[in-house]
């Protein structure tokens, strides 16, 4: 079966190579990925900054581009719930759309989801076996998609111990364009994230969206935090760490 991988912005600009790790599980998984190269953004930014004509049109791109695979997986919780959640907003006053998407929506996964509950992978454990990390679950994927226990049975499977932080499931601050309205709110919230992680004794924090592991990891290293890892699930799941 083939599936369509939608990358997120973050990931190609930033750190591509969790992509790769994502291609590496999936393929692993049995299936085909197929990454449309004309992809861009889910237009989240445009939708929570009010701008609905472009959120519009972006959400109509992303609908041609993967209405034709059998799964499409998406390794980012805020990016998937403006997908499968906030479409159905901005395709309300058009019937046709409203069906496409209705076709496109079931097929629609986080990644860890994907793998849990479609893929039904079983991992074996790597060279992170053992070593102890911290989750941190972020806001979209924990309460649009019902992303929770997955990605702690992967780890699991991997052979990772996860001690679980303070406060796991508040907000690390980011929140897209939150940060840059509400600078001082967001440093705030991340420096409570921060020292959440550091009183569980993990030298690892791993987490599902990019946007989330480069706000805490951004904030760690400013206060001179140089030694705590933040990674994506995927990378620590592939074992390319």
């Amino acid at each position: 079966m083939r599936v369509g991988l939608f990358v997120t912005c973050l990931i190609d600009l930033m750190r591509p190579e969790i992509g790769f790790s994502v291609i590496k599980l999936i393929e692993g998984a049995g299936f085909e990925v197929v990454v449309p190269p004309a992809q861009t953004c889910c237009g989240q930014p445009a939708y929570n900054s009010g701008d609905r004509r472009l959120a519009r049109e972006l959400a109509e791109k992303t609908l041609r581009e993967f209405e034709q695979f059998d799964y499409v997986v998406v390794p980012s919780g805020s990016c998937g719930g403006m997908i499968r959640v906030h479409y159905g907003d901005l395709f309300g006053d058009d019937p046709e759309l409203m069906n496409r998407f209705g076709r496109l929506r079931g097929k629609v996964f986080e990644l860890t989801d994907f793998l849990v509950n479609v893929a039904k992978v079983q991992l074996q454990p790597g060279e992170f076996a053992g070593q102890v990390t911290t989750y941190h679950d972020s806001c979209s994927g924990l309460r649009e998609l019902g992303v929770k226990a997955q990605p702690r049975e992967l780890l699991a499977q991997v052979g990772v111990a996860v001690t679980e932080m303070k406060g796991c499931e508040h907000c690390c601050g980011f929140g897209g364009t939150f940060a840059v309205k509400y600078g001082d709110i967001s440093t705030a919230i991340v420096d409570e994230k921060c020292a959440n992680i550091a009183e569980t004794g993990a030298g690892t924090v791993v987490l599902g969206d990019l946007g989330c592991m480069l706000n805490i990891e951004g904030r760690l290293r400013r206060k001179g935090d140089s030694t705590t890892r933040v990674l994506h699930i995927a990378q620590v799941l592939a074992g390319d760490v």
